[in-house]
């Protein structure tokens, strides 16, 4: 007897174990995702801001608002009513912690697809995971550009990548010595030492270079570093003229904190999506934070712009913090999630390979974003991302280039921390 119940329980496991890895078809009316941000550690709260946003997303998806000028909010689920559940996870930054909690995703919970990880360190690993797998996964807004030059086919990026933020870092330098008078030859470039930093200090030096720019400072340090000394020291003897920071989370503000305390600050400094987008980390700036720039996707300077984020922001802050808006980085979270659930939609089917083809295939609205649409190249890079250069003045992310759609003037060359 038991012997018999060993086997018995064996086999319920087996069969157990097969169920969960088959991905939910729309006669369950549930389709799992996954997310994969990091929700502890230095970036814990954008991270958390991530997560919320994709909730935002599925919240919109799986019921009727019809108020809501986004694709899919007037209907109830996707597939003939087919309900969306998230199933969360936390990568804590750190790479190999995000492999593994990408396995158990698909393994474990039976995901059929993920989204994340903010951290391109992160996103490399994890999206390996799904593809070696042939499942999807959508990335909001790690920037590397390298995690879309692997040929893969079933990875989807959303946001701009650093090379593109570095063609356009040359093209302000070059705008400012055409409208300022500006006197600019040198560069300086301070990055986490990681899969994101590295590859925008890489692109960084590159479009410097090709722009007619010397690059004489080239600074690394590791992230969550708790002293930034020697670093913004090194900065400070060469002096370059504009700077380049790739500084997450409380990385930005230690950079900050420490420049100021060595009474130093280049011309410009343009920082990529980095802490700079970060509304809390500014705010926690306060006035320190003034006078930076860098590639921004969304902030709600841009309302006038992206008419249709306001009614889906206000959902959103009632999954987070009421007083911190969608931001750059996590608005590209809920693209992710609305243009996955559209091609689902679209493809009337949750095989993978056509959902990945029709991803390809077609052009998707999205209101949410800068561009209004969506288009992936080969290697899953949305060909549609679109930023705006934006300068903090007086906390608030003021429009500055391209010219076109500029709301304000540009501070430059910025202000001394003596005179602020």
């Amino acid at each position: 007897m038991r012997r018999g119940g060993f086997l018995f329980a064996a086999v319920v496991i087996g069969i157990s174990s097969l169920c969960i890895s088959i991905p939910a078809t729309a006669a369950d009316k549930v389709i799992k995702i996954g997310t994969l941000f990091p929700l502890t550690g230095s970036c814990a709260l954008a991270g958390q801001r991530c997560q919320a946003s994709v909730a935002t997303a599925v919240e919109v998806i799986n019921n009727s608002y019809p108020d809501i000028q986004v694709p899919l909010a007037g209907q109830e689920g996707i597939l003939d009513g087919t309900r969306i559940e998230l199933v969360h996870a936390d990568h804590q930054g750190k790479p190999d912690v995000g492999k593994a909690e990408a396995e158990r995703l698909f393994n474990q919970e039976g995901v059929y697809a993920i989204i994340g990880c903010y951290n391109s360190a992160v996103t490399k690993p994890a999206s390996f995971v799904a593809e070696r797998k042939k499942k999807l996964f959508m990335c909001g807004c790690s920037s590397s550009a390298a995690l879309t030059q692997r040929g893969f086919s079933y990875f989807f990026r959303m946001a701009p990548t650093d090379q593109t933020e570095s063609l356009e870092f040359v093209e302000v330098m070059h705008w400012l010595e055409k409208m300022k008078k500006a006197n600019l030859k040198t560069v300086g470039l301070i990055y986490e030492n990681s899969e994101f930093g590295k590859h925008a200090a890489d692109e960084g030096k590159a479009a410097a270079a090709a722009g007619g720019f010397e690059v004489v400072a080239d600074v690394a340090f590791s992230p969550g570093a708790t002293n930034l000394n020697s670093e913004v020291q090194t900065l400070k003897a060469k002096n370059p003229d504009v700077v380049f920071g790739a500084c997450l989370g409380g990385d930005y503000t230690l950079w900050v904190r420490t420049m100021k305390q060595m009474e130093w600050l280049p011309q410009a400094a343009l920082n990529y999506c980095t802490g700079y987008q970060d509304p809390v980390i500014t705010k926690q700036l306060g006035d320190d934070a003034n006078y930076f720039m860098g590639g921004t996707g969304y902030s709600p300077e841009f309302a006038e712009l992206m008419p249709a984020v306001a009614a889906v922001e206000k959902i959103y802050k009632q999954k987070t913090n009421p007083s911190v808006p969608f931001d750059s980085d996590s608005i590209q979270e809920a693209v992710a999630m609305f243009v996955l659930a559209q091609a689902i939609e679209k493809a009337g089917t949750l095989d993978y390979k056509v959902v990945a083809e029709a991803l390809h295939a077609d052009t998707w609205k999205s209101p949410l974003s800068l561009g209004g649409e969506v288009a992936f190249a080969p290697g899953g890079q949305n060909i549609k991302a679109k930023s705006l250069i934006t300068q903090l003045q007086g906390g608030s992310y003021k429009r500055i280039y391209p010219t076109d759609l500029a709301d304000t003037e540009v501070v430059f060359p910025m202000a001394a921390w003596t005179a602020r």
